[in-house]
């Protein structure tokens, strides 16, 4: 566990120096990536069982035509497609928030500066510059973590829509 300590020290370093809003950030961007990470493994491994077992069933009906057969079928593709979107909102809202989050925590690191300059005058640099790094780090990793997850809140959507689509004709 020792090849461990140098990224972890470097990690906690940079979070202390970005303010607790920094910590808030840190742990948004973790559930954010698990997030995306668990859909793309939903993508990648169970989408086809899940559309497998659809048309298992559907095709196990002899009906397929009555009022009830094709609420059967819209229940069918309408759990797939439930499935499907499962955590995309929350992707999304995550993918909003983060920015957001980073502006507070520039906010609150220009209240720091002010603070020092009121207490110590504007003389010292050196807390000073721990000021300016607790507003600009929170922004630019709130900025870095939106900017990497927001093409995964368009292509889960779609990728859920095309499934629904594909799943309503292969259920005619």
């Amino acid at each position: 566990m020792a090849f461990l300590r140098g990224p972890y020290e470097a990690l906690q370093s940079f979070i202390l120096s970005g303010g607790p809003v920094l910590v808030a950030i840190v742990i948004l961007t973790f559930l954010l990536w698990g997030l995306i990470v668990e859909r793309g493994l939903y993508w990648l491994a169970s989408h086809g069982a899940v559309a497998a077992r659809a048309k298992r069933a559907w095709n196990a009906r002899s009906d397929k035509s009555s009022w009830r057969a094709v609420k059967y079928r819209e229940r069918l593709i309408s759990e797939v497609r439930q499935e499907a979107s499962q955590f995309n909102g929350a992707i999304q809202v995550l993918v909003s928030v983060v920015p957001l989050l980073g502006l507070l925590g520039t906010v609150t690191g220009m209240v720091y500066v002010f603070d020092v300059m009121a207490v110590t005058g504007s003389s010292n640099a050196r807390l000073m510059a721990e000021g300016i790094s607790r507003a600009t780090l929170p922004t630019a990793a709130g900025l870095a973590t939106s900017v990497s997850g927001v093409l995964f809140t368009y292509w889960f959507p779609r990728f859920a829509e095309r499934a629904s689509s594909k799943l309503a004709e292969e259920l005619k």
